[in-house]
């Protein structure tokens, strides 16, 4: 499976962006996706993820509230909607899919935010 992150950027504090990464070479219903970040210096740590149906999503503390993902298996692709952006989430972001035997990641997309 192949996985193609886009949508960073630069913002500034408070503003949204939105995050997609599509997926080839694999059926992507089979893959629970995710979304982590990497900040400079600092370890890659998870963000969010996403059922295999898109019925369940889990997010960290850190994000709760700003963040939502979806996907739309019918485009292989999942989504990170990011809102009310911080300082502190200016990372490296990278999407991934893991299956039951499998795991993937995206080449990551840079978000940067400005205070």
């Amino acid at each position: 499976v192949q996985l193609q992150a886009s949508g960073g950027g630069l913002v500034q504090a408070g503003g949204s962006l939105r995050l997609s990464c599509v997926a080839s070479g694999g059926t992507f219903a089979n893959y629970r996706m995710g979304w982590f970040r990497q900040a400079p210096g600092k370890e890659r740590e998870f963000v969010t993820r996403i059922s295999r149906s898109g019925g369940t999503t889990y997010y960290a503390d850190s994000v709760k509230g700003r963040f939502t993902i979806s996907r739309d298996n019918a485009k292989n692709t999942v989504y990170l909607q990011m809102n009310s952006l911080k300082p502190e989430d200016m990372a490296v972001y990278y999407c991934n899919a893991r299956g039951f035997f499998n795991n993937y990641w995206g080449q990551g997309t840079q978000v940067t935010v400005s205070s």
